[in-house]
């Protein structure tokens, strides 16, 4: 791939229902496949492209402009961007923010990112809310071609449902991040695609976390007994992600006080023999209301995720490990947003509390963990 230039180059965009969004070529030119999906939120652009739970996809943008506060050495949610690819419709000329050290379109050619500019990215999204997301494909410089061949490699490409992904972005090594002050408890952390601000945010409430890869067996994920275990955000289809769902039945045996968050809140749900499923279009923004059916009380949200957990909201179900309250739920459409055991110390919700970007409405919940582990 070749950087981006200051002359307009074109670019396409392909849907897997054939239709196709011309614009001019942003960030790196070549060729990329990966499932087209849209983010609403107005700000926070660089914490959604680093984000591990959109390895894989296309994000378009809903919001106009993008890349007014350019790209900085603080935001990052991981060790590079995640994306498959990204779509805007006008990205600022130039940046404009204290903290910014380059480009967003620099910094997407720099990391290797395909990017499309200049198109309507408005239709796109009311095509993927009629449609449902759909695989996609991303062509510029000498990767465009005819339309026929373009949307074949679209058609070649994997779909997300199936797809086992938490390996393709979890750490190799495990790592601590020490407590912020005296250490209040310690946990262990599956990384399924951990973000950056979850052990910043439990470090601040005097929680040592020590992350560790996927690939973790029960023996490395409990080893030197931590008062708690974390499931993580992260990519892929929870149907294909057997080994995190066993491990998660053990640590409910041993009865480990357990939080997951996003992925984390599916994995949990198939530990407890609930079913998941994939979403037409999926929650991806940082304004999503969730209501808690234990008080009716009500949070703003950040979310992004493409598979929730089967059920009605508000209801209490059998599992092998007791009672299970399905205990949030998303308004806007009746989706389940969280589950709590009754018989275990276990926990979940579908949206973000670390909030990056986001509100801090759910912020708390690391607190009801750390109460939990207290506890114990």
């Amino acid at each position: 791939m070749s950087q981006a230039g200051t002359s307009r180059e074109d670019a396409v965009l392909v849907l897997e229902d054939g239709s196709m969004h011309r614009g001019e070529a942003f960030g790196a030119r070549g060729r990329t496949l990966g499932e087209a999906v849209f983010a609403t939120g107005m700000t926070g652009y660089q914490e959604t492209l680093t984000d591990p739970s959109y390895h894989r996809q296309i994000v378009v943008a809903t919001a106009p402009h993008i890349g007014n506060t350019g790209w900085n050495d603080d935001d990052d949610e991981s060790a590079h961007i995640q994306v498959a690819g990204y779509v805007v419709r006008d990205p600022a000329r130039r940046p404009s923010n204290w903290r910014s050290t380059a480009d967003l379109g620099e910094e997407l050619a720099r990391q290797g990112v395909v990017g499309l500019a200049g198109v309507d990215t408005r239709a796109i999204t009311r095509r993927l809310r009629e449609a449902g997301s759909m695989r996609a494909g991303l062509f510029s410089g000498d990767a465009l071609a005819d339309p026929t061949s373009m949307r074949a490699a679209v058609l070649d490409s994997p779909e997300m449902t199936g797809a086992d992904l938490a390996g393709a972005v979890s750490t190799r090594e495990p790592y601590t991040v020490a407590a912020t002050g005296p250490t209040r408890a310690r946990v262990a952390a599956l990384d399924l695609g951990i973000k950056a601000n979850t052990p910043r945010m439990l470090a601040e409430r005097g929680i040592e976390t020590r992350v560790l890869p996927s690939s973790a067996s029960i023996d490395e994920l409990l080893d030197g007994a931590p008062d708690g275990v974390f499931l993580s955000n992260g990519p892929g289809d929870p149907a294909a992600a057997a080994h995190a769902v066993a491990l998660t039945e053990e640590v409910l045996r041993r009865e480990v006080p357990l939080f997951g968050i996003c992925f984390g809140n599916q994995i949990l749900a198939r530990a407890l023999g609930l079913g998941t499923y994939k979403m037409r279009y999926g929650h991806r923004g940082i304004n999503v209301p969730v209501v808690d059916h234990t008080d009716g009380t009500v949070a703003i949200t950040s979310q992004n995720h493409g598979f929730a957990v089967a059920g009605t909201p508000g209801e209490r179900v059998d599992s092998p490990f007791g009672r299970v309250h399905l205990s949030h739920s998303c308004p806007n459409d009746g989706t389940v947003e969280g589950l709590t055991c009754e018989g275990v110390p276990a926990f979940s919700v579908q949206y973000h509390p670390e909030a990056a970007a986001g509100p801090h409405d759910a912020a708390d919940l690391f607190d009801r963990f750390a109460d939990m582990m207290g506890n114990r």
